[in-house]
């Protein structure tokens, strides 16, 4: 039985075993979602505890 996903950039249904650029479904897809994350649209919020209070960071 094969496997199926959905590409998370078009959202076809593809194989995952016999794909080389699985999670998504070609090349193409796997561009786009590069290209989203290089020019910034995609981003990991920051936790607001880890950030150094500007004060803290003059004292440094």
């Amino acid at each position: 039985m094969r496997k199926t996903v959905i590409c998370p950039k078009c959202r076809k249904k593809t194989t995952w075993r016999e794909n080389p650029y699985r999670p998504f479904c070609s090349e193409r897809c796997k561009l786009i979602d590069l290209g989203s994350w290089i020019d910034e649209r995609y981003a990991i919020p920051e936790e607001k505890g880890n950030q150094p209070s500007n004060s803290e960071e003059l004292k440094a």
